[in-house]
């Protein structure tokens, strides 16, 4: 601000010399009009003029003196003194202009504290908080900000009557079928047992280039992938009841006409045709299912894998929105025909993940098969969820689940958790996180359940000791209760668990030190049938009655496990059935939507039986060239000099045979 707009504040008059004052205004009249300086400007501008003030007088010490005498000279004194202390007009004018900026600012703060008040109970807005000083930090102005935000929050809170908390969620908590998004992603184990650097690897470069897929949890698309397109499968909600919602999948007419062929190909017992379908129909999960047996019995693992994943890709893509993963109350049954594709997908999915060293994925997806159908379990999965638990050391998982369902489920009676649960509880024993008091208790809980288990399933342990490479004790092998009496006269449904829990366990079993515990606890044992126990009588009158009757849903399992000691023990009437690995026994009570078409060829089968025509036998032989598993039937069918009764019988025989096909 100029000494004369001072002047006029003051209300003084100063004397200027005419010359000067004349071509004063001759300059501010020849000046074009400027829009008015904002705050800002102003304050840059001071400090601007402060540094350059400064730096003159430390380059040019006599300056101010100069200017002085010039203006002495000139009679113009551009410092205005106060008559009554002495002191420079200038300065005291500027200094009372910056109390007043600074009396307008808390003027102004004050007023949006007010109207962030009033505002508080309908919609708060958040608004800067201005710096009051100048020379304030930057920690002092982030601590006002926040303590503002929260007193604004409070506000609200208080207002509107909720109230913000934070609750944890421990894993003791959680439902025991808890699913974790991140947890069904097996790059998520092998970051932590190897470093992101080594399991991405250059994958980080080429994700911005990766063509679009839609996100999945199940599975992460490839490029190799084609393209997702609508593959004819849906799902709908059926209903909601007792808490859980009843979802089911669902084919269009497309998709059964891709079915029907499916069906003709495996008659064919050709694989060519299975993949000349997968060209036209690249989604198609009943094809890409057996396929991937193909590749598997080929020991071309990954491309079995890749072709599982495909068909979890597509599942997932016609999830219904309401579907969840991770809540546990969604349901599917198993014996609708097109739910049985999504169960299988998930569960040789779960033995790739094993299989590729990654059991605590694999456990995730066993509680997520476990959780779609708990009623019924058609896959079986608490035969198998002890071992991803052990696997995956995830101890207090097991004893956890062991505890909340051993009341209604009788989990005891199942060879595998009779002896995963004390092997559980043994190694929780030795961790070193766990106290004196709490060691010990686990250490009796494991010795008492390994005691027990040995007591009602005596025939597990000599071929567990087989299999582990240990030679049992003198005293064991010449006691009775141990001998091989005991495992001839165990039922067959009994055989048959046992089988499956050494054929999958007995790689745990294998420390040194879980041998000699067993070892100590078998002696006891002996110990305790030598005194005639009540539990030995017992146990021996239990495994007498029950285990009479397999479930269908076991048999799939041993089925689906493919360990070979369990497959020994099944019965023929299983055996004999045409298996099929799109769909492995299916359930007798199966939901059938859509039937498959009757084929002509049968028909004309069934129409050379009963004539048996020269015109009819070149249809029929036409017919057998096309399937390939009774060409060599052919040839004798067809022989010269075959009395007209005998052709007859082989025409019905092969009617029969082929129509159950």
């Amino acid at each position: 601000m100029s000494t004369r707009s001072l002047r006029k504040l003051r209300g003084e008059r100063v004397q200027e010399p005419l010359g000067h004052c004349a071509a004063a205004d001759e300059e501010e009249e020849e000046r074009p009009l400027e829009p008015a300086p904002t705050r800002k400007q102003r304050r840059n501008k001071k400090n601007k003029a402060a540094a350059g003030d400064v730096y003159q007088l430390i380059s040019d010490p006599d300056a101010v003196n100069e200017e002085n005498r010039a203006e002495e000279r000139n009679g113009i004194s551009l410092r205005l003194k106060d008559p009554l202390t002495g002191e420079d007009d200038q300065t005291q004018a500027t200094q009372n202009l910056e109390n007043e900026e600074l009396e307008k600012e808390k003027e102004e703060l004050e007023n949006e504290s007010a109207v962030l008040q009033t505002n508080s109970n309908n919609k708060p807005k958040r608004k800067k908080k201005r710096k009051k000083n100048r020379t304030s930090t930057p920690a002092d102005f982030q601590e006002g900000a926040t303590d503002d935000i929260d007193s604004i929050l409070q506000e609200i809170d208080g207002s509107n009557g909720f109230q913000y908390q934070t609750h944890t969620v421990s894993a003791e908590t959680r439902p025991l079928l808890y699913v974790e998004h991140r947890n069904l992603n097996p790059e998520t184990e092998l970051k932590r047992y190897f470093g992101a650097r080594a399991v991405l690897g250059d994958q980080r470069s080429k994700q911005r280039h990766r063509s679009l897929h839609r996100s999945t949890w199940l599975t992460t698309p490839k490029d190799t992938w084609p393209r997702y397109t609508k593959t004819g499968i849906s799902m709908q909600l059926l209903e909601t009841k007792g808490g859980a919602q009843y979802f089911s999948f669902e084919h269009n007419r497309d998709y059964q006409q891709a079915q029907f062929k499916f069906l003709d190909a495996v008659d064919s017992m050709d694989p060519n045709n299975i993949l000349a379908l997968l060209r036209v129909n690249p989604h198609h999960i009943d094809s890409l299912l057996q396929l991937s047996d193909i590749c598997r019995m080929q020991e071309d693992q990954e491309m079995a894998r890749d072709l599982i994943e495909k068909a979890l890709y597509c599942f997932e893509s016609a999830f219904h929105p309401v579907f969840s993963l991770t809540s546990g109350n969604s349901r599917l049954d198993y014996r609708q025909a097109e739910n049985r594709s999504f169960f299988l997908s998930l569960y040789k999915h779960m033995i790739f993940l094993e299989k590729r060293g990654c059991p605590r994925t694999a456990l995730e997806f066993c509680k997520l098969i476990r959780s779609l159908d708990p009623e019924t379990d058609p896959l079986c999965a608490l035969l198998i969820i002890d071992f991803f638990a052990l696997r995956a050391r995830e101890y207090a998982f097991l004893t956890r689940l062991y505890e909340e369902w051993e009341f209604h489920l009788n989990l005891s009676q199942l060879p595998n958790f009779a002896f995963s649960v004390p092997l559980a509880y043994y190694h929780l024993s030795q961790r070193e996180d766990v106290s004196d008091t709490e060691r010990t208790q686990k250490q009796e809980r494991a010795k008492r359940l390994i005691q027990n288990a040995l007591i009602v399933f005596p025939s597990v342990l000599m071929p567990l000791l087989d299999l582990c490479g240990v030679q049992a004790d003198q005293a064991v092998l010449s006691h009775n209760y141990f001998g091989l009496e005991v495992q001839i006269r165990q039922p067959i449904a009994l055989k048959q668990l046992v089988a499956l829990f050494i054929g999958r366990n007995w790689m745990l079993w294998k420390d040194a030190r879980i041998m000699s515990w067993l070892e100590e606890n078998v002696k006891e044992v002996l110990r305790r049938v030598d005194a005639k126990d009540p539990l030995v009588q017992e146990s021996e009158n239990k495994r007498r009655i029950r285990y009479q009757n397999v479930p269908r849903n076991i048999y799939r399992h041993i089925i689906l496990s493919e360990i070979k000691e369990a497959i020994a023990t099944l019965p023929p009437e299983v055996t004999a059935q045409p298996v099929m690995g799109y769909d492995p026994l299916p359930p007798l009570d199966g939901i059938v939507t859509y039937t498959r078409p009757e084929r002509r060829a049968i028909k004309l089968v069934r129409f050379s039986a009963k004539l048996g025509g020269k015109r009819e036998r070149l249809h029929l032989m036409k017919f057998l060239r096309h399937f390939g598993r009774i060409k060599l039937m052919l040839c004798y069918i067809v022989r010269p000099g075959k009395s007209s009764s005998r052709w007859k019988y082989l025409v019905t025989v092969l009617s029969v045979f082929v129509a159950k096909f």
